[in-house]
């Protein structure tokens, strides 16, 4: 064992957790301890992929860790979390962060009685896109976010908005720094018991709008923001990592692409989070950040259950 590197685990190795275990197992700041996996096939492979050890509970594998991803399902999180945090052990929570604001209060409880970094896993944050847009975005008046999936029974133990528009919330909350006014939504469900497809309009105090679109039973794969402000007009994708811009020159417009380097976000995320526990610095998306973004996908998300009639 490396004692210079951050001893790290996984709970859950499923479609995303994989690539957690994946990362750790790659990054020269970052040790992979192991791996909590309830699927023995699933677990024997990722064991011996990334010449890791399978541990039966959560616990057990805290007590040999810093640092812990937690990539079970969405419902599942504060269950899991708390008893790490207890335990001393610092988390990457994978975003949403909970399904309810006192599950929030819980885990953000556990995290400071103990002392303990709480990132959440908001990855668009650590996109090069985002590293872009917080130094271009200095005056949005009005976004539009779209973000587009085929259907994928993964994740469906919440509604679309918690599943995907939380990404969108948590970036524009980001950008607009701004508290916010009012909200319109809706939503339809098409082939889960939650909304598939939402859209919602978030309107700030300082004046600027937000239009979010969001379906996980789109025929194509789209994840885009477009910010107007009062000199240029910004069009990013998240997806391919381009962009451009049209600005204001005399009565012409002007258009340029948008040189970024491209990365894997989730590795930027990681070793950003692996940075934080070595530093015991703030995470750029915290649990605050976290809880503030699933405040208002919740609202988002009651807004469209009442407008349904349910």
């Amino acid at each position: 064992m490396d004692d210079n590197k951050i001893r790290c685990g996984v709970i859950g190795t499923g479609y995303l957790g994989q690539h957690h275990a994946r990362i750790y197992a790659a990054l020269k700041e970052t040790e992979l301890v192991g791996i909590v996996e309830a699927d023995d096939a699933r677990a024997g492979e990722i064991c011996k992929l990334y010449n890791c050890e399978r541990f039966s509970t959560a616990e057990e594998l805290a007590k040999q860790c810093d640092a812990v991803s937690v990539v079970v399902p969405t419902d599942k999180h504060c269950d899991v979390a708390v008893p790490l945090l207890q335990g001393g052990c610092h988390l990457l929570i994978e975003k949403p962060l909970c399904t309810s604001l006192a599950e929030a209060e819980e885990i953000l409880a556990a995290a400071k009685a103990n002392g303990c970094i709480v990132q959440v896993g908001h990855i668009e944050h650590y996109n090069p896109v985002m590293g872009y847009l917080e130094n271009a975005v200095t005056q949005p008046q009005f976004l539009t976010a779209d973000r587009l999936a085929p259907f994928n029974p993964r994740g469906t133990e919440v509604g679309v908005v918690l599943d995907l528009m939380i990404h969108d919330i948590g970036v524009i909350l980001a950008l607009v720094r701004s508290p916010i006014k009012h909200i319109d939504a809706v939503g339809v469900n098409v082939l889960s018991q939650s909304e598939d497809i939402a859209n919602a309009r978030i309107s700030f105090e300082n004046g600027c709008v937000a239009n979010i679109n969001t379906s996980r039973v789109s025929q194509k794969k789209v994840r885009e923001i477009r910010v107007f402000q009062p000199a240029n007009y910004l069009s990013l994708d998240f997806m391919n990592q381009s962009g451009h811009f049209l600005r204001k020159e005399g009565s012409e417009l002007v258009r340029e692409e948008i040189p970024i380097e491209k990365d894997e976000p989730l590795k930027l995320e990681l070793a950003s989070f692996a940075q934080v526990v070595r530093d015991t610095g703030q995470p750029k998306v915290g649990a605050e950040l976290g809880k503030t973004a699933l405040e208002v996908a919740i609202q988002i998300t009651e807004m469209i259950r009442a407008g349904q009639g349910g």
